[in-house]
């Protein structure tokens, strides 16, 4: 077993033992203050002590010789921001002359989606149809099928006021934002009652698809976990952004694969851009102070993530009405067995037959729980979830690497900061 591998079981160990703290925690507040419990359980005050020792938290058993005990302090990978800044565009006006974007005539994606004949349709979104079509890669100009690059035109349901202002929030961040993991706006149309988005296509479709409906090849272990780090690069640039972008709906059916399975996120706005106190959401994924209050954070988004990062490694749904009882809510069913490093392999996809590792299973399923905190402050940032996610991805070259490649665990820890 190698050096890598014993740091980060003993990564995971702690950080699955400071999850269990956190729970004894929140039970213990149905008795008490919150008050009080945030004196015992703060995180100013860590779990280690710089000599690498459990400190002792009171009310709970001295941990000094767990098996997680590790030699360094446990710090979640932190990592700074370079997010680009985004220019405000305040009106209607304003935001359709963006330079960013190309104007589209209702005529040319009549003409390029061949009249959005029903073979040309892809699909069915809460605010529109998604035709397939194909322009011209010079000029963007309608070309013949089959030739060109094809376009996923997405055309606006003519019901609803708020159909229109997620149309308009779309134009608006996604002409300026351009990331790698994030859906590539062409252009739009708005003549008259049309209002249409060009995107450009995702060949192999969404994440849920691939998990969930029958037909597609399952979804090996390894590009699981580039799906679940591409992801994490598009939320984490989202959310370091200088103007920051939240997703209200984030969930494995916005999350498109291109040929080489490589994540794009779409279908995600400006959190308030919504209607106040209103949860724009997808039973299952939603934080849960999302919604009780309607308010939505960086770190609802965190939750979300953690839903899918448990989808990925089971294969079942965030939430299924075709189950009972717990099994319902795929958050509820896992978390029991999330804790323990023999019982993973009840949770863990039957399609992928056992081919993946048990200790790497073990470590996305404790960055998971992170991520499903019910606190919303306790809760690592995105930026910190894709840099483990990367350290983790990166420990089958290390294995292979001499030791002076070797990844140093020194500024692992799970502060949510």
């Amino acid at each position: 077993m190698s050096t890598t591998y014993d740091n980060w079981e003993r990564l995971v160990a702690a950080t699955l033992k400071r999850e269990q703290f956190r729970q004894l925690a929140l039970a213990h507040s149905r008795e008490s203050s919150f008050s009080s419990i945030q004196s015992d359980f703060s995180f100013d005050s860590p779990l280690y002590s710089d000599s690498g020792s459990f400190n002792e938290v009171p009310g709970l058993p001295n941990m000094s010789n767990s098996s997680a005990r590790s030699n360094r302090s446990i710090r979640f990978l932190t990592v700074k921001s370079s997010a680009a800044s985004l220019p405000t565009l305040r009106s209607e006006v304003e935001i359709l002359s963006s330079p960013y974007v190309k104007a589209f005539s209702f005529n040319e994606l009549k003409c390029a989606t061949r009249n959005f004949r029903p073979d040309s349709f892809l699909g069915e979104g809460g605010f529109c149809y998604v035709f397939k079509g194909w322009i011209d890669e010079h000029t963007l100009t309608a070309s013949k099928p089959g030739s060109g690059f094809i376009i996923a035109v997405k055309k606006l349901k003519l019901e609803g006021f708020q159909g229109h202002q997620e149309w308009l929030t779309k134009v608006n961040y996604l002409g300026q934002l351009h990331h790698t993991n994030l859906v590539k706006l062409i252009g739009y149309c708005s003549e008259a009652d049309n209002r249409l988005l060009v995107y450009e296509f995702l060949p192999r479709g969404s994440l849920e698809n691939h998990l969930f409906r029958r037909g597609p090849q399952p979804l090996s272990w390894a590009i699981r976990m580039k799906v679940a780090i591409g992801a994490a690069r598009g939320l984490s640039f989202l959310h370091e952004a200088e103007e920051q972008v939240i997703c209200r709906d984030f969930k494995a059916s916005n999350i498109l694969l291109d040929g080489e399975f490589n994540a794009k996120l779409s279908n995600f706005g400006l959190a308030n851009a919504g209607p106040k106190g209103d949860v724009i959401g997808t039973r299952g994924y939603a934080a849960p102070e999302y919604v009780a209050t309607g308010r939505l954070s960086a770190k609802s988004n965190v939750y979300s993530f953690g839903v899918v990062l448990l989808e990925l490694l089971s294969g079942r749904q965030a939430f299924d009405k075709t189950k009972v009882g717990i099994e319902q809510n795929l958050v509820e069913w896992a978390t029991p067995y999330m804790f323990d490093k023999r019982k993973i392999f009840r949770i863990m996809d039957t399609k992928m037959e056992g081919q993946y590792h048990q200790k790497a299973a073990f470590s996305v399923a404790a960055i998971s729980l992170q991520c499903l905190c019910n606190e919303p402050k306790l809760r690592p940032r995105m930026a910190d979830v894709l840099a483990t996610l990367e350290t983790l991805q990166a420990q089958k070259s290390i294995r292979h690497s001499n030791a002076d490649n070797r990844t140093s665990f020194d500024a692992l820890s799970i502060s949510p900061l």
